[in-house]
């Protein structure tokens, strides 16, 4: 009886002290700090890779940019490189910075691995390698039109076309007569399948074998692609605006604005043969031939790099489907993310040994 009595005591207390936590924090736990509403809690990182220069440190994200992923578009992302010189977080928008290494935009202007602004013109309605190495392949479809009285014709890279293992994902910009920012223009495919995202801010898809990740990085037409472990490619559909048909006199016309695609590629691992009119200027040892000094160093190739299609790596120069043999014999370099985070703006880029030129 005693012991009967000791029990009811016990739940008793317990009920008691469950409904003063309920007076407290109301029918559910008060949520964790960096997701209490209306306030910002810095995120942050633990490097555990032995092999990264950071190896133990827990990285935060600065009060600049607190979040890996902000829900407003227009707001710096928080970045971490557990490579980085100073095991430091950056803040930078998730978009592609045409000014930055890897960076491909315009008509087409590419910032090299090396630091080195150089133009890539290919030709209207065909397929260029950009990069092409053992794991992977990148290829671009170029876009264009020949303004009266011009002797070749200004292009855009209007998709891209990425191949891994058996997999192929591409990206491109519809063909439209007027842009409008609040139409989705983008279209992806994987694997011959049309992919469909749903519109909005962080709206994300990944391959079935975990391999393969797109986020969106605004409402519509932009994203972010991850290859784990081998690349990461920020995408934006864009028009020709008619401040820059009227700067460079493309003559565009009424029934085509000529919507194309910035990139920005951040690699994560290449090999020292990796090609590609963008992959050969991370090769080590590499040295541009662009003329230097000039207002549109240009950078030839066409007949290395051209590939019968989108999602084809059948170039001169390309190495993407090489036999077991010789893909065992290429030795792998680890590459620096950060280097992707570098604006080569005419500016000698503190704090990573890498000059930036022209």
């Amino acid at each position: 009886m005693a012991t009967l009595g000791f029990c009811c005591v016990v739940i008793f207390s317990l009920l008691f002290v469950k409904g003063g936590q309920a007076d407290l924090y109301g029918s559910t736990p008060p949520p964790p700090p960096d997701s209490v509403s209306g306030k910002d809690f810095p995120q942050s990182v633990l490097c555990n890779d032995p092999q990264s220069k950071c190896f133990g440190a827990q990285i935060s994200c600065p009060s600049q940019c607190p979040s890996f992923k902000p829900s407003n578009s227009q707001d710096k992302a928080c970045f971490v490189d557990c490579n980085s010189r100073n095991c430091e977080a950056l803040c930078k928008r998730r978009r592609p910075n045409c000014n930055g290494i890897g960076a491909a935009c315009y008509d087409p202007r590419f910032v090299g691995g090396d630091g080195v602004m150089f133009y890539f013109h290919g030709k209207t309605n065909e397929q260029f390698s950009l990069v092409s190495d053992v794991d992977f392949h990148i290829n671009a479809r170029f876009i264009g039109r020949r303004p009266q009285g011009r002797t070749r014709d200004n292009t855009w890279i209007q998709a891209l076309g990425l191949m891994f293992g058996p997999h192929t994902l591409t990206l491109a910009a519809n063909k439209v007569a007027r842009w409008d920012n609040e139409v989705d223009q983008l279209v992806l495919t994987y694997d011959g399948k049309p992919l469909l995202l749903p519109p909005g801010q962080l709206s994300a898809w990944t391959a079935p074998d975990g391999r393969l990740f797109v986020e969106r990085t605004a409402k519509f037409n932009s994203v972010t692609v991850l290859l784990h472990g081998s690349v990461e490619i920020s995408v934006n559909a864009v028009p020709v605006t008619k401040e820059d048909d009227r700067i460079h006199k493309y003559q565009i016309p009424d029934d085509d604005c000529f919507a194309h695609l910035e990139a920005q590629f951040k690699f994560l691992r290449l090999s020292d043969q990796v090609e590609g009119v963008l992959g050969q200027t991370y090769r080590p040892g590499y040295r541009s031939p662009v003329k230097r000094g000039v207002s549109m160093p240009i950078m030839g190739g066409e007949d290395k790099y051209k590939t019968s299609s989108l999602i084809s790596a059948d170039c001169k120069y390309c190495i993407f489907s090489m036999p077991d043999s010789q893909t065992a014999m290429i030795k792998s370099i680890v590459l620096d993310p950060s280097m992707a985070m570098i604006d080569c703006t005419s500016k000698i880029s503190p704090g990573h040994g890498l000059v930036c030129r022209r």
